[in-house]
């Protein structure tokens, strides 16, 4: 099934059910009012939403209306944790080689993490605020899912059965911060401002072959002022699934339901499929000629990331943005 969260005036909005075409939507309330009250109760209210969902794939649902994504807040727009992996390894090698740095021990063994800002997500189609153009302003195109309840020292395997939905992420940066930070010790904080995710968070099983071993395995477009910048493959080249990602969490803690984890910034070996943050291809450039050509954005600067299935057909909905300046 595929949900939604539907803006109200309130900071966590309204649950929604989606048709499988993203056509039209039915609100949940006779089931639940929002998004975590269904995680939090997950074996009770999801086949209910099941049930509507099935009515409004098959055109008995009495009250569905056409489904906007400009309406939608993040499909859940505050959560109990934000957590950010990096499993595709190209993309930590391209920045780690441009500025002649080492890869971090355990590099291939274990996955690399930070923890994220989670109280005051982005809808898909929201602006952008940022304080100034001079900070770098990058957009990360990855994917991300959201858990039900794991258990300390859950294996892998365990932690799989975990994921609830899965939904795109626009895991905005602002790198000319970075440097700064860590060389401070305690890694990303300002330099990470307020992550944007999809319309529609969807159930695996929508997914059908393409999630096979943990992974999406399909492409995901990133399109920069209108122009198609990355057509990255998500499967094959991560090298954490993500039963890896949330077991590496649950080590040493309860994994609650309504955390978030990301994969990373979709990267691939083939520099042809492009790129899914425009810090890859200023790596690339100074690599071959010594520094980089492209700039980052600026404010007026849109953005739009979209996965389609095999029949072409949006699965998520489009994040669509544009960076604009505060106020």
């Amino acid at each position: 099934m595929k949900l939604a969260t539907y803006k109200d005036g309130s900071r966590d909005g309204q649950l929604v059910v989606v048709a499988r075409d993203l056509s039209h939507a039915h609100y949940a309330t006779g089931i639940a009012q929002r998004l975590q009250q269904v995680l939090d109760d997950w074996n009770y209210l999801a086949p209910q939403l099941q049930d509507l969902y099935d009515s409004l794939n098959a055109g008995r649902a009495r009250h569905a209306f056409p489904f906007d994504a400009r309406q939608c807040m993040a499909p859940l727009p505050r959560a109990y944790q934000w957590a950010d992996g990096s499993a595709y390894p190209r993309h930590v090698e391209l920045v780690r080689q441009a500025r002649g740095a080492e890869l971090p021990p355990g590099f291939a063994t274990e996955p690399l993490m930070y923890q994220g800002a989670s109280d005051d997500f982005l809808g898909p189609c929201d602006d952008v605020p940022v304080p100034s153009e001079a900070m770098g302003i990058d957009f990360e195109a990855e994917i991300a899912v959201v858990t039900g309840d794991v258990r300390l020292g859950a294996s892998p395997e365990q932690a799989l059965e975990g994921v609830r939905l899965v939904m795109l992420a626009n895991d905005w940066s602002l790198r000319n911060l970075v440097p700064a930070e860590l060389a401070r010790g305690f890694g990303f904080f300002q330099s990470k401002p307020a992550t944007a995710f999809s319309p529609v968070a969807i159930t695996p099983d929508e997914l059908g072959e393409a999630w096979k071993g943990g992974r999406v395995h399909l492409t995901l477009q990133s399109t920069w002022n209108g122009r198609r910048v990355g057509m990255c493959e998500t499967g094959p080249e991560m090298a954490f699934h993500f039963g890896q990602l949330i077991a590496h969490i649950a080590r040493t803690r309860n994994v609650r339901a309504g955390s978030i984890v990301g994969s990373g910034t979709v990267s691939n070996q083939d520099a042809a499929k492009g790129y899914s943050c425009i810090a890859e291809k200023r790596c690339l450039e100074t690599l071959q000629d010594g520094a980089p050509r492209t700039p980052y954005m600026r404010y007026g600067d849109t953005i739009r990331i979209e996965m389609k299935g095999k029949d072409g057909q949006s699965l998520f909905g489009a994040i669509d943005q544009s960076v604009v300046p505060p106020g």
